[in-house]
């Protein structure tokens, strides 16, 4: 099995020029709420625009926010059907999230046409940056598992053509780039979450990873369980001892000549998560095949930066594990040496994300970069706390601030939290350094203050806990599928974008 980057990405192109007199199968439009409803379009004939909005009025179109309404184009457009997508109100101006998930909607909508045209509003590159990348992430599907003869999915969208005054300048070029590697490196992270874990152990994963990163500037290597139990890495190794299928450590290193900042970047890659001894319960355990969502996200991101050629250097790395409840599984009660020496019992073995983290983390630290960022489905408590859209940030201050300024543009939804000091007592050990749970009662701050610990005094760190936004169980919306949802690497390449433009430093 091979995971190709770029499986699903429909192909992008910029254009300008009168959209309904150009060949497509599907011609989009934006509409809004506001003057109870109206098209939001420049440079469209008045008498066409005034036919299209009678026709989508006729058939109850609101303009609501992601609302996707079809009418045939008959004689009005070069197209076989007209699609009207709602923004809502747009008074107060238009989000660029708000035209990334409109886009998403509809080109999520029209799975089984080749060619669709959209005419929303474009009026900068960053907005045709971000339409285009929302309609790129709306064309996706995920059908490997699936035997060709027997599959009736739709095939999602093929070409998207975005028309724009100015889609030949350098600026709307550019953001087209950037939006076409982003899409592939989430489309990636999506195939790798949405992987049978039959399918995809941690020797797979890292084999994916490699396969990747073949063609870029990043240098790839991958600890087995000799190299890994030789140099020491006992959080890695305990988690995966009851595995048949034995861990991985994956180091990639993207190291351009004109760097400003480094940064590390460390996710939690379980393959499958049952809790081992301590076992979780049955209902959706199927769904565990995405506490690898940090690893998936972490090989996508530094593919990105690599591709856009950002001048930051990146390190990242990818602690794979499958923890089982196999005979030779570590049991609660044990006390293993992360990697470094500290000791940690283990009162739960279904808090092993944090034990493979720290051994990545303190392997991070040894490469002396400005700032560690860690990535992970780390604690069901996120959820309780922010739901399943919402991810939690911890960590310092100004890496949460500058966390939270790359996710409100990249359009992905955090929330910072806090770690109180007083927690750090409830992790404190009877025959070790430290334990790895603590109380119920926040229990996804007392995991941030887990990490912590294995931060070398000095470094600048984030934590990142997306448990709650990794993997979608419910219906799809704006762009973001039913699974994998590839959840962190638009903020993580915001963030290293930010590093290497030197809005922000550590």
């Amino acid at each position: 099995m091979s995971v190709d980057a770029t499986a699903n990405v429909a192909s992008l192109s910029l254009k300008s020029g009168n959209p309904l007199t150009t060949a497509t199968d599907v011609l989009v439009l934006a509409t809004t709420s506001d003057n109870k409803f109206d098209i939001v379009a420049n440079g469209l004939p008045k008498a066409a625009l005034t036919k299209i909005k009678a026709a989508l009025v006729a058939v109850g179109a609101s303009g609501g926010s992601e609302e996707v309404v079809r009418i045939p184009a008959g004689t009005l457009a070069s197209a076989q059907v007209i699609v009207a997508v709602g923004l809502g109100s747009i008074k107060d101006g238009i989000p660029e999230e708000t035209l990334r998930r409109a886009a998403g909607a509809a080109t999520r909508s029209l799975a089984g046409f080749k060619r669709v045209s959209l005419a929303l509003p474009a009026s900068y590159a960053e907005a045709a940056g971000a339409i285009l990348e929302g309609a790129a992430l709306g064309a996706y599907s995920f059908t490997d598992h699936r035997h060709s003869s027997l599959n009736k999915a739709k095939t999602p969208v093929k070409t998207i053509m975005l028309f724009a005054d100015d889609a030949r300048t350098a600026d709307f070029r550019a953001a087209l780039e950037r939006a076409r590697i982003v899409a592939e490196g989430v489309t990636f992270a999506r195939n790798l979450i949405n992987y049978s874990p039959l399918h995809l152990p941690p020797a797979q994963l890292a084999e994916a990873a490699k396969t990747l990163l073949a063609d870029s500037e990043v240098k790839v290597t991958v600890l087995d369980e000799k190299a890994l139990l030789k140099d020491g890495y006992g959080g890695i190794m305990a988690v995966g001892q009851g595995s048949a299928r034995p861990p991985r450590l994956i180091r990639m290193s993207y190291a351009p000549k004109n760097a400003v900042a480094h940064v590390a970047i460390v996710g939690k890659g379980i393959t499958f998560d049952t809790g081992g001894i301590s076992l979780k319960p049955l209902a959706n355990m199927h769904e565990m095949k995405s506490d690898m969502s940090g690893a998936a996200a972490v090989v996508a991101t530094i593919k990105a930066a690599a591709d856009l050629d950002l001048p930051v250097q990146v390190t990242a790395y990818a602690a794979c594990a499958e923890n089982m409840p196999g005979g030779n599984a570590q049991r609660p009660g044990d006390v293993i040496s992360i990697y470094g020496g500290r000791t940690v019992e283990v009162l739960n073995t279904d808090c092993e994300g944090r034990l493979v983290l720290a051994d990545a983390l303190v392997r991070a630290a040894e490469d002396k970069p400005d700032l560690i960022i860690d990535i992970a489905t780390l604690t069901g408590h996120a959820v309780v706390a922010l739901g399943h859209r919402t991810a939690g940030v911890l960590g310092d201050e100004d890496v949460r601030n500058a966390i939270m300024g790359a996710s409100e543009r990249a359009g992905e939804a955090f929330w910072p939290m806090p770690m109180p000091a007083e927690l750090r007592a409830t992790l404190d050990s009877l025959v070790a350094d430290i334990t790895n749970q603590g109380p119920r009662e926040g229990g996804m701050l007392s995991a941030g203050i887990f990490l912590k610990e294995f931060i070398e005094d000095g470094t600048s760190w984030g934590h990142l806990d997306i448990a709650g936004p990794a993997f979608n169980a419910s219906a799809p919306y704006g762009y973001v599928p039913k699974g994998g949802v590839g959840f962190g690497v638009r903020t993580l390449i915001a963030l290293i974008e930010d590093l290497g433009e030197e809005y922000i430093s550590f």
